[in-house]
């Protein structure tokens, strides 16, 4: 029987690469970064949100795409 805490604390795949708000720092200690929440991280952004509200991120917006 699979442990029901283990697996509903598995983050929902939110790709931020696809995302708009996404950007690469210069900064080598927090090379990933997210414009609408405003934050640096080493992880990427929405695996962040997942691990501090147990929920997927909820401004993920894809990228337009061109055309």
């Amino acid at each position: 029987m699979p442990d029901a805490v283990s697996s509903s604390m598995k983050p929902e795949k939110v790709d931020c690469f696809q995302c708009r708000y996404f950007f690469i720092t210069w900064d080598k200690n927090f090379p990933r970064g997210c414009h609408v929440l405003g934050f640096k991280s080493k992880e990427m952004p929405s695996q962040m949100v997942f691990l501090a509200s147990g929920m997927p991120c909820l401004k993920f917006e894809a990228k337009e795409t061109t055309g």
